[in-house]
C-alpha cells in the first residue's frame, strides 16, 4: 500500500480509484488503510483524492523499510530533491545556512559535497546516501573514508575565492564530516564520524555543540601555518 502511494504521489495528488487499481486490494481495505495513514499524519485525503508532501513521503518511505520493504526499491520512489529538502529544512530549523552540491577544486582534483550546513563555528559536510540500509561494514568504511577525504579537502582548500560561502571568511571553523541515510543502520558512528538518519538530523544538530569534541573534525588552517 505504501509503495503504491509513494509511486503515485511523486508528481502530486492522486485519485483513490487509481490507488485501488494499483494495489489490487478491496476498496474497503484501501479506505481503512488510508484513514489510518491520515490519522498518523502521513497523507492528506480530500474528497476522492490523496496527496502527500515531501516530509510525509519521507516518513512513509522509512515506515516501508522498517516494515520489511526493499530499501533500494523504496528509495528509488523518492526524488532526490525531497531527500535534500528535508535535510536542508532540519539544518535551517537549527539556525544553519545551507549550501547544496558545493563544488570546489583542491590538490588538482574537483570535489563535490552534497549538503554543507554552516553555523559558526561549525561547518557540517554531509554525504547523502538515501538508497542504503544496513550497510556492510566494508561499504560503510568506504563511504565514511571518502566523506572524511572530501571534508579535509574543503578545509585545506581555504582561502578559496571560488568557495563563496560565509564560512570561507571565518577565522575559527570546525569542519565536521557526516553521512546522512534514509533510515538508521546498526552503526550511528564510524571512526568518530556520525551516520545519521535524515529524520534524526534535527536532534543531532541540536545536540552537536555538547559533544562535537568527541567527533572527527578539521580546522581551517591559520594564516601563520600557511606562510
Amino acid at each position: 500500500m505504501i509503495i503504491s502511494i509513494l509511486k503515485l504521489t511523486r508528481d502530486g495528488p492522486v485519485s483513490q480509484e487509481l490507488i485501488n487499481k494499483l494495489t489490487k486490494a478491496p476498496s474497503d481495505l484501501v479506505r481503512k488503510l488510508l484513514r489510518r495513514l491520515q490519522n498518523e499524519g502521513l497523507v492528506y485525503v480530500r474528497a476522492k483524492f490523496l496527496e502527500a508532501n515531501g516530509l510525509q513521503r519521507l516518513k512513509m518511505a522509512v515506515l516501508a523499510v522498517q516494515s520489511g520493504a526493499d530499501p533500494e526499491r523504496v528509495s528509488s520512489l523518492l526524488q532526490w530533491k525531497e531527500f535534500e529538502a528535508i535535510a536542508a529544512f532540519a539544518f535551517e530549523r537549527n539556525g544553519y545556512k545551507v549550501k547544496r552540491n558545493l563544488m570546489f577544486t583542491h590538490g588538482g582534483r574537483r570535489w563535490e559535497i552534497d549538503i554543507v550546513g554552516c553555523r559558526r563555528p561549525f561547518v557540517i559536510c554531509v554525504d547523502c546516501k538515501h538508497w542504503r540500509h544496513g550497510l556492510y561494514p566494508s561499504a560503510l568504511k568506504r563511504i565514511v573514508e571518502e566523506q572524511v577525504e572530501r571534508t579535509r579537502a574543503l578545509a585545506e582548500s581555504l582561502p578559496n575565492p571560488a568557495v563563496k560561502v560565509d564560512f570561507a571568511r571565518w577565522d575559527d571553523v570546525r569542519f565536521v564530516p557526516g553521512v546522512l541515510s534514509l533510515v538508521t543502520g546498526q552503526s550511528k558512528f564510524y571512526d568518530d564520524v556520525p551516520v545519521v538518519s535524515v529524520l534524526q538530523l534535527q536532534d543531532f544538530l541540536g545536540q552537536l555543540p555538547a559533544y562535537v569534541h568527541t567527533l572527527k573534525y578539521f580546522e581551517k588552517p591559520r594564516l601563520s601555518s600557511r606562510l
